[in-house]
């Protein structure tokens, strides 16, 4: 009986311990062609064993970059494709730097900051215009998105001047509607009486009697009993 514990350990755990079984066998095979015939076969199985690579459109230089890993790259056999070595397989992707944006001006952020250089750049002077109105609305917006309070357009005017050094101006006053703090009972008004149920208009609700039982009110005509 085999154990775990004696066995040679899995390189590749998702085709199981037989195919690495069967590569193993191939390896000692003397015999070229039939080597070679028992690879094919091998890679049949592997990729019926492993179907999900099959949405790949290399899937089977996968199947073969996989048999080369499970034999140690010792397997002298011909492949279709070029035959991978430890070190192209181990090797590692280079890092992807992550793009670092450093902003000017950190309160307005990157975007409006390429928005004015666009501004700057900017020779005709209706888009110039253009420019400056709608940076002073987005100024004006975040501010009162921030500080839950409108800021008076000499502020704007004062801080795009100075970020502009003076050359953006807008004449049209930024319209923003102010920030109004809106509690849950304003958004979502509650329907009548707080704590209770309200029938609809021409039911008569019933009654609770001292044992709990459902009442109805006395009818003002009764059923008629026959005797």
């Amino acid at each position: 009986m085999e154990y775990n514990t004696t066995r040679n350990k899995l390189v590749m755990r998702e085709y199981g311990r037989h195919i690495q079984k069967m590569v193993d066998h191939i390896r000692t095979i003397e015999d070229k062609e039939r080597r070679q015939r028992n690879v094919d076969a091998v890679i049949e199985l592997m990729g019926f064993l492993n179907p999900q690579l099959k949405n790949m459109d290399d899937y089977r230089q996968k199947l073969w970059d996989h048999i080369f890993l499970i034999s140690e790259f010792k397997l002298d056999v011909e492949s279709p494709y070029p035959i991978p070595t430890a070190e192209t397989l181990k090797l590692k992707p280079a890092n992807l730097h992550y793009p670092k944006k450093y902003p000017r001006y950190s309160h307005l952020g990157v975007h409006l900051d390429k928005v004015i250089q666009k501004a700057l750049t900017e020779e005709n002077p209706e888009k110039r215009s253009g420019f400056a109105h709608s940076i002073a609305y987005y100024m004006k917006l975040a501010y009162n998105t921030w500080h839950r309070e409108l800021v008076h357009d000499d502020a704007i005017r004062q801080e795009l001047n100075a970020i502009t050094g003076g050359q953006l101006e807008f004449s049209h006053t930024p319209y923003v509607k102010a920030y109004r703090e809106r509690d849950d009972d304003q958004r979502f008004p509650k329907r009548g009486k707080p704590g209770g149920f309200q029938p609809r208009p021409g039911v008569k609700p019933l009654n609770f009697g001292p044992m709990g039982n459902k009442t109805r009110p006395p009818q003002k005509f009764q059923k008629k009993r026959y005797k």
